[in-house]
């Protein structure tokens, strides 16, 4: 798996002038997609004194609420709706992708054409002056870019702390945290990183590589060579930190040019030790005293501990944050307790890995609520603990078929229409002491606008629940 091949950019065409000089000025700029990020991105490029800047998007001019964006009319911004057709790049020097745009057949033949295809990841990077802290992986980004923004901030940083977490990064540029003496500390995906070029941290986190987004990538090896754009334009005075126990991951990183630093290994600077966080600085935290629990969040700390040291933090401020910081929503989220049962929302686990952290995270008997849009990938690692841990699944949504035959008739399972009778049947199921856990293993977007949706679907369930006993 090593080898710098791992790292050969195949975009068929040599860079452009654009990408060279990291600036859209004078250029004609088509930014795909209306949301966050692509209104984002149409705004720096804007700044940026682009001669012309479009949005395009596949919906309609109907459905969307044109009124949102006068701001960017009145700027100049064109609109183009309806789709991606060859016309509307024909005339771009640059086109910007927002996350998740699927591959474009029209942004192909852009592309062979000479024309720079670029993201908004990279186009953010062009104008950071400040020391950027990425993180990447499966599962656990948005917990770990959280704990080291919080550690960076501790530690007197202006810090800037978003990306695919939150807010877009080119709304950063030209503020504090983005200028010399801040910090970036960015969450980045794999689609993300699909579309940079000269995107480097100083600091590169890669979390994990389990099975995810096989919609989207051919297999294994094509999603984890995206990931490992996050090590491409690194050089030897940066950092690439990655899990002493994960021997793919690590192979990618020694094939970067950083230096690499592991967590979690016999001599990896930041380790367990006698049941305690230790690192740097004379960094000792006991296990029991992180605010974020899980076996998993053990592994998330230590590398929020090791990046932040890599990027400035002091031992101080990482053992108060560490302490602290207990966790986001919808993630290993205790919602409410009922008839001893208590109900948790981990609506964040998306894929099979994720779902299998959460399901080693409880010491007690399960009730499992899962399914969604199917990602790709096998669920017989799921079925596996299931059979062991599981007092019975609830499924909804999409793949409720593919998991109901996964199961077979190995794990108890029931099939719900929607989030109210999953967490009815679930609760019928549960007997006292046990826990019912939204862990869906599934995207939402077959149901639900996003995971968060869908994990207030099910905190308002498990709360009527209780709200009904009391009447």
């Amino acid at each position: 798996m090593g080898g710098c091949a791992v790292f050969v950019v195949a975009t068929g065409v040599a860079l452009s002038p654009t990408i060279v000089n990291g600036t859209v000025r004078g250029q004609r700029v088509v930014v795909v997609g209306l949301g966050l990020s692509g209104l984002a991105a149409a705004r720096r490029c804007l700044s940026d004194g682009a001669a012309q800047v479009t949005v395009n998007d596949r919906r309609r001019a109907a459905e969307v609420d044109l009124d949102r964006y006068a701001d960017l009319t009145r700027r100049g911004v064109e609109f183009a709706f309806g789709g991606h057709d060859d016309a509307v790049f024909g005339g771009a020097d640059v086109i910007v992708l927002s996350p998740g745009v699927p591959p474009l057949d029209a942004v192909a033949r852009a592309k062979a054409r000479g024309v720079a295809v670029v993201g908004e990841l990279e186009l953010a990077s062009w104008f950071c002056e400040a020391p950027v802290i990425a993180i990447t992986g499966t599962n656990g980004k948005s917990t770990v870019t959280t704990l080291l923004g919080e550690m960076l901030e501790s530690s007197g940083f202006p810090t800037f702390t978003g990306g695919n977490l939150g807010t877009p990064w080119c709304d950063a540029i030209g503020h504090e945290p983005t200028a010399p003496g801040g910090r970036s500390v960015i969450e980045v995906s794999s689609y993300q990183l699909e579309a940079t070029e000269r995107f480097r941290p100083f600091v590169a986190v890669w979390l994990n590589l389990t099975a995810d987004h096989l919609d989207r990538y051919p297999s294994m090896a094509a999603y984890g060579a995206a990931k490992a754009r996050i090590f491409l334009a690194q050089r030897p005075d940066d950092h690439a930190v990655v899990p002493a126990d994960d021997p793919v991951v690590l192979a990618f990183a020694r094939a970067g040019a950083a230096q690499v630093h592991t967590w979690g290994g016999e001599h990896s600077a930041v380790r367990i030790v006698d049941d305690a966080i230790i690192g740097p600085g004379g960094l000792q935290v006991p296990v029991g005293d992180v605010g974020i629990k899980g076996s998993h969040n053990v592994g998330n700390a230590m590398a929020a501990a090791l990046a932040a040291h890599l990027g400035g933090a002091t031992a101080a401020a990482i053992s108060r944050t560490l302490r602290s910081f207990t966790g986001l929503p919808h993630r290993m989220q205790r919602v409410v307790e009922h008839a001893g049962v208590v109900y948790v929302d981990d609506s964040k686990a998306t894929n099979v890995g994720a779902a299998l952290k959460a399901l080693e995270g409880v010491d007690r008997p399960v009730v499992l609520i899962a399914g969604g849009r199917d990602k790709g990938g096998s669920y017989d690692p799921l079925v596996q603990l299931l059979r062991a841990k599981a007092r019975g699944v609830v499924l909804l949504g999409e793949a409720a078929p593919l998991l109901a035959q996964a199961m077979g008739d190995t794990v108890p399972h029931e099939v719900a229409a929607d989030m109210d009778e999953a967490v009815r049947r679930a609760a019928a199921l549960a007997r006292p002491g046990d826990c019912v856990l939204l862990a869906p293993a599934c995207s939402s977007l077959d149901m639900y606008k996003s995971y968060a949706e869908r994990g207030d679907a099910f905190a308002r369930a498990a709360r009527a629940l209780r709200e009904g006993a009391g009447s």
